[in-house]
């Protein structure tokens, strides 16, 4: 486990809105939750997801107390992403026919990449509203995935060796057909979309403000291109300030924001291909880099066999999960070695997130 502190966090008072260098168009991430709630307030399949309180494990990290936001039966569709495509979906349809929206996107296509989760979201808001999916993987995410995919009305294509190479591909698609491209990524003339889509896993953060009985002195968040813990860590400090620190947890083989933040400017990186699958992205958001270069404290990166090495710990707290779903967990249990850079202690809160189902 290596860490990398965040400079731009030492003082987090004169952090600015050009504090790292980005494209002009590049905004913030979003912290307002009221609109993903009222939204979901209409959807029956929308229910809270737990909160785990684990005594014993905190004893063991010697620290006061830690909660998991267990994010595997989201909305039956086994992640966190099921907040985001399907957000930004949701939000579409409701413009469009504010008394009916269901099946208000006839004629509509929406087509993305994704490692399997996000295009699991994707494919569930298409098929409610009425739209049709089309999702690009590419040649590394598993056939179970495709099959899922599938099962909820996606049309499966395989392009590249990597979650970039796939992504091109479903741009370049969208751009030829006039199709809508619904990318959990960002970048430069392409923010619109991937905000709103953040500004939907600020429904769970508001369910763990109204879970949590103290606010965290830790947050331990994963990320891919950054789009959950860019959401997370703004929600974080809108609700409770600079006091948290926020922690973010990446693979060591995709430390695309760690390497961001330690040269304070945007760089994509290479590496082999990691476990922890639906982390392994090789370039951040831009949105998820400048809010994370403002609200984030640190970042950790981990090794495929660190991760692996507590899942069957997980499994026996009831918590059963995959390399990028414990990742998060991970961290915090095998933070012994930066315990006093990271400030935890024996009277600190940490939250931490189960992001997927196994």
């Amino acid at each position: 486990m290596n860490l990398t502190p965040n400079p731009s966090r030492l003082e987090p008072a004169t952090v600015t809105a050009q504090a790292f260098p980005l494209p002009a168009d590049i905004p913030f991430p979003l912290d307002d939750a009221a609109p993903v709630l009222a939204l979901l307030n209409r959807c029956p399949a929308a229910q809270t997801t737990p909160l785990v309180d684990l005594p014993s494990l905190a004893a063991d990290c010697g620290v006061a107390a830690i909660r998991v936001k267990d994010e595997r039966a989201r909305m039956n569709l086994g992640s966190f992403k099921a907040l985001g495509a399907a957000h930004v979906i949701a939000h579409a349809a409701a413009a469009a026919n504010p008394d009916n929206p269901i099946g208000a996107l006839q004629g509509c296509t929406y087509v993305t990449a994704s490692a399997g989760n996000h295009g699991m979201s994707v494919a569930a808001g298409a098929a409610v509203f009425g739209a049709r999916a089309v999702v690009y993987l590419s040649d590394t995410v598993p056939d179970s995935f495709a099959q899922r995919l599938t099962a909820k009305g996606a049309e499966v294509i395989r392009a590249g060796q990597t979650y970039e190479a796939s992504m091109q591909a479903a741009a370049q698609t969208a751009e030829a057909e006039g199709w809508t491209l619904l990318s959990d990524s960002s970048w430069e003339g392409y923010t619109e979309i991937p905000q709103r889509l953040m500004q939907g896993y600020l429904a769970l953060m508001a369910e763990v403000a109204d879970q949590l009985d103290a606010a965290p002195t830790h947050v331990f968040v994963q990320a891919g291109v950054g789009g959950l813990a860019a959401a997370v860590a703004a929600h974080v400090r809108a609700t409770w300030g600079d006091a948290p620190r926020v922690i973010v947890v990446e693979p060591d083989a995709a430390p695309c924001i760690a390497q961001s933040l330690a040269k304070s400017v945007f760089t994509p990186v290479s590496g082999p291909v990691s476990e922890m699958g639906r982390l392994d992205c090789k370039e951040a958001s831009m949105i998820a880099l400048r809010g994370l270069a403002r609200d984030a404290d640190a970042v950790v990166t981990l090794s495929d066999a660190e991760v692996n090495g507590v899942l069957g710990k997980l499994a026996e707290l009831g918590l059963a999960t995959t390399p990028s779903g414990g990742a998060s967990l991970a961290a915090l249990m095998l933070s012994e070695p930066h315990r006093d850079a990271l400030g935890l202690s024996k009277t600190s809160r940490v939250l931490v997130f189960v992001t997927e189902a196994e």
